[in-house]
């Protein structure tokens, strides 16, 4: 199985840049986007379902702003949009499709670099979604998490990090979370379990010359439950072509 997540800023705007087309040479069996930036009746019907793929969708409420959606090869047995948690979910940061035992996510985790207040939501949802992950791997699920979590782990995320370190994305408390994510609960970061390399972004600012030198920071990802983390064999970011100022994460898994 082969997951591809990508934060599309405005998919409108990244099938304009040959999203859509690039996506139906793929063998992606399941794809989370990001930061649709649209509503369902924005949506045309080749981006509400590509060929080959069902697609669905959490749309906030606000026009132009956030939302989540999966492209999913054969149809899930269920779909679960939000969390349960109005502030969060009127802004459409969480979809859920179930296959079996296996969840699959695309979330979208606030960014805090606009303002205080902003970064008062993304703490808000980061106390409001810890116990929700602690209760998700009690139920002995295989869970992956794809999606733009807005913040670099380690010094290795980013290339600037010093610079970084009082600011949204790379505060001292937003990697003390994502830490006990992973240590504390158990959840696995499958792409640095295969790649630990330096210099691995999926995130560059368009300010300056941050694309062309590779400036960027590892802000995507696909967090997921031991059993399946442990059957990833593959990841890649792939920079062949822009479709957004982020750039897909594609992992292989070793499942049916």
């Amino acid at each position: 199985m082969q997951i591809i997540t990508l934060n599309v800023n405005g998919v409108r705007a990244a099938t304009r840049k040959g999203f859509l087309q690039w996506l139906s040479d793929q063998p992606a069996d399941v794809v989370c986007i990001q930061e649709l930036k649209a509503q369902i009746p924005d949506l045309s019907p080749d981006i509400q379902a590509p060929k080959g793929y069902h697609g669905y969708f959490h749309c906030a409420e606000r026009k132009g702003y956030s939302g989540v959606g999966i492209y999913c090869r054969n149809k899930p047995d269920k779909i679960i949009e939000g969390i349960g948690i109005e502030e969060i979910d009127r802004e459409g940061r969480f979809i859920q499709a179930d296959f079996g035992n296996l969840s699959i996510i695309s979330i979208y985790l606030p960014s805090g670099s606009s303002g205080d207040h902003r970064q008062a939501s993304k703490v808000f949802f980061m106390e409001q979604f810890f116990p929700i992950l602690k209760t998700m791997i009690a139920t002995g699920r295989d869970i992956i998490f794809c999606g733009d979590w807005n913040i670099a782990h380690q010094e290795i995320d980013l290339k600037n990090w010093r610079a970084n370190r009082k600011n949204s994305g790379f505060l001292p408390e937003e990697r003390t979370w994502l830490t006990s994510i992973f240590d504390d609960i158990g959840f696995v970061d499958v792409f640095r379990q295969l790649n630990p390399e330096p210099d691995q972004y999926t995130w560059w600012s368009n300010r300056g010359q941050a694309w062309a030198k590779n400036v960027g920071w590892r802000i995507d990802y696909q967090i997921a439950t031991p059993e399946i983390a442990q059957k990833s064999q593959a990841a890649s970011i792939y920079k062949e072509e822009r479709f957004s100022d982020h750039a897909p994460l594609i992992i292989d898994y070793k499942i049916s």
